[in-house]
């Protein structure tokens, strides 16, 4: 009709299968390099867990030395986180570690924490003061 003006097609703009599967492929090769990082940091962020532990018992058990006479437990193995948390007061965090106190009652002690998930992962420390939990297997570093 005279005096109307033309129907304007307008174009819809979108993306293109293309820009799709490059963008899918970009987001998956990052997300393997991140999973491929997320693992061992994690391992390592649980074995500073065991090493702070094992400090905490260091020091807990200086302190029940110098409150009863002798380290804690006397001439026995313990593996009972409740025993070792209500004898030594603290709080023993079992979610990724078991851990175990020997002792000869007076002069020696040795703490030990192994890896639940079997990743054959152990420390140990003694009463030395100023000794550090030594690792043994296979511990991240």
């Amino acid at each position: 009709m005279p005096g109307e003006e033309p129907e304007v097609i307008k174009k819809v703009k979108g993306f293109t299968i293309i820009e799709i599967l490059v963008a899918i492929i970009i987001v998956s090769i990052l997300t393997a390099l991140a999973v491929t990082q997320y693992t061992p940091a994690r391992e390592r962020a649980v074995g500073r867990e065991a090493v702070s532990t094992l400090r905490l018992i260091a020091a807990a058990e200086r302190i029940y030395r110098m409150e009863i006479g002798g380290f804690y437990p006397p001439n026995i193995q313990v593996t009972d986180p409740v025993a070792i948390s209500d004898n030594l007061r603290i709080m023993l965090n079992e979610n990724n570690w078991d851990y175990w106190l020997n002792s000869n009652g007076s002069n020696t002690f040795t703490a030990t924490s192994n890896r639940i998930t079997g990743t054959g992962c152990l420390y140990t420390m003694n009463q030395d003061i100023g000794a550090e939990p030594v690792p043994y297997g296979n511990c991240p570093q």
